[in-house]
């Protein structure tokens, strides 16, 4: 009977679990969801830091849920790198933690359960929105109206008539083809960067998309112009609807606003009274108390910039 051999004593032991590459996926998109997540808490953070008024208590359950994405992610990058059999020594002089520490305390089975269970923050920054009407659960149609739903239809519609397939898609900007879909369908909360890659792979036109990205993240209007940005919000709503005719639009608001109240709310100049506004809106899948704050911003710029012998 032959000898049994025995393991060389100079070879050190493996301690690295073998490749597990679906988990490596998964973690991997968790990482990129709650860095989307951290944006959305930190624009929240400085939201609140610019009213001096804000009680510190605010400020720190703020802190504390951008402490617990922080941990989120650090949990998922640390069974990341043991799916992709990698060193977890890597890890620890950055963490401070030893590798047997972060075994323990980041067990792949554990890990996926938490980020599997975890609920991505929605909060809406003061005077985001102002709901018009809260009464009742929303609709299968009222969700088609949602901001997320709108920036989905409009990229969508970009993707499609630029005929580039989701999967060419997908390999151009390295992402999983089942994540593009769920962006494209409104399953998926789209980063800016990403909105970036697919206006620039189809074609697209990024500052149309941008006002329609900012409300569905609730992220604050950017640019110096509010009259300028109300026009384009609303022209972007045109584009996901499918960019109507005036006629066709003129139709669908029972033709109570006129074709000149059209161009000014898409072209100016200036903002439109609100009751137009809202007909354009309602007319093109959006919701009025979405567009309202954009208005009022746009109005109190007008307002602001009137020549002194207009008020007498």
């Amino acid at each position: 009977m032959p000898a049994r051999s025995h393991p060389d004593p100079d070879r050190p032991p493996r301690s690295q679990p073998a490749v597990d590459a679906g988990r490596a996926a998964r973690c991997t998109e968790a990482i990129r969801d709650i860095a989307e997540d951290f944006v959305v808490r930190a624009e929240e953070l400085l939201h609140k830091t610019h009213n001096p008024d804000t009680p510190a208590t605010d400020l720190v359950v703020t802190v504390a849920e951008l402490g617990r994405l922080t941990e989120e992610a650090t949990a998922a990058l640390v069974v990341r790198q043991r799916s992709q059999g990698k060193p977890l020594k890597e890890l620890t002089p950055a963490l401070g933690l030893t590798e047997d520490r972060l075994r323990k305390k980041y067990h792949p089975q554990d890990v996926d359960l938490r980020l599997a269970s975890r609920i991505r923050p929605r909060h809406e920054l003061p005077g985001s929105r102002l709901p018009e009407d809260t009464s009742g659960p929303p609709s299968p149609k009222n969700r088609l109206r949602e901001p997320g739903q709108r920036l989905a239809c409009a990229l969508t519609l970009m993707r499609a008539q630029s005929r580039v397939s989701q999967r060419v898609l997908a390999g151009r900007m390295r992402i999983d083809p089942s994540y593009v879909s769920r962006i494209l369908s409104g399953e998926r909360d789209a980063s800016w960067q990403h909105v970036l890659a697919i206006c620039d792979l189809c074609n697209g036109d990024s500052a149309l998309m941008k006002p329609l990205w900012e409300v569905a993240s609730n992220v604050p209007p950017t640019g110096g112009d509010p009259t300028r940005y109300l026009h384009t919000y609303l022209r972007a709503l045109r584009y996901a609807a499918g960019s109507p005719s005036t006629e066709t639009i003129l139709a669908s608001t029972q033709n109570t606003i006129a074709a000149a109240d059209l161009r000014q709310a898409f072209d100016g100049p200036g903002a439109p009274a609100w009751l137009v506004v809202r007909t354009i809106t309602n007319a093109l899948w959006g919701l009025p108390d979405i567009t309202l704050p954009l208005w009022r911003r746009a109005t109190a710029c007008q307002e602001t910039s009137l020549p002194a012998e207009a008020f007498g």
